[in-house]
């Protein structure tokens, strides 16, 4: 799954960008209002991590004006700023969680898992969808929540995405935009068919299936 991280502080970005990649994301980052706006019109992001303070503008204008625009996505805001009116303000102007510098990084992650559970409504630590189990903290799978597959990194990520977004099709170039960041070197165009076809190995081979000419669905049933 692919998210937005907008803060300005370089060493911080990219520390926690080393972290969420370990934790199977990939993260496009931006360090102005105007790089964040136009990867929001080109790219598609499940969460966005907003630092309030820029260089370039007030993170909370630019968080009031993608809710106005009908923006969904949960945004966790990140502030220097602790007080509660603050705190009211920014949950008021738009954001779904709310963070205080400096934070613990298990923290960020811990929030930030629990805003992709509740967007989903799956508010267990296991996701479980057609009766497979996927362990998001573990990055194992099961087909009988007894016995546990460990996947490899590229395996997780895409059967991660295609169970948080269930029933609908996603295309090859979908779901490649989910599993590399923009500044990763381009991946193989064959790339997701290899991976289907380690998971359909792995759970069934009509658990994934395959639209001809739009590219794969995933069923909740």
């Amino acid at each position: 799954m692919k998210l937005l991280l907008l803060e300005d502080d370089d060493l911080l970005a990219e520390s926690l960008a080393e972290t969420l990649g370990d934790e199977g994301y990939r993260v496009d980052m931006a360090s102005h209002i105007r790089a964040a706006e136009a990867l929001m019109q080109s790219e598609e992001y499940v969460l966005v991590i907003l630092d309030l303070g820029l260089p370039d503008g007030s993170g909370l204008d630019l968080l009031e004006r993608w809710r106005k625009k009908g923006l969904s996505l949960p945004i966790l805001a990140l502030t220097a700023r602790d007080t509660w009116e603050d705190k009211v303000a920014g949950l008021r102007r738009g954001a779904d969680d709310y963070l205080t510098k400096p934070f613990y990084e298990e923290e960020l992650l811990a929030r930030l898992h629990a805003l992709l559970r509740r967007q989903h409504g799956n508010t267990g630590k296991i996701l479980t969808v057609s009766g497979i189990h996927l362990d998001e903290h573990q990055q194992r799978v099961s087909k009988d929540g007894t016995t546990w597959q460990s996947l490899t990194a590229t395996e997780f990520r895409l059967l991660r995405f295609l169970m948080h977004y269930p029933d609908r099709v996603h295309s090859k170039q979908h779901l490649l935009n989910q599993l590399y960041a923009l500044d990763q070197d381009a991946a193989a165009p064959n790339l997701v068919e290899v991976y289907i076809g380690r998971l359909r190995r792995r759970l069934g081979k009509d658990f994934i299936e395959t639209r001809r000419g739009q590219g794969y669905l995933l069923a909740s049933t």
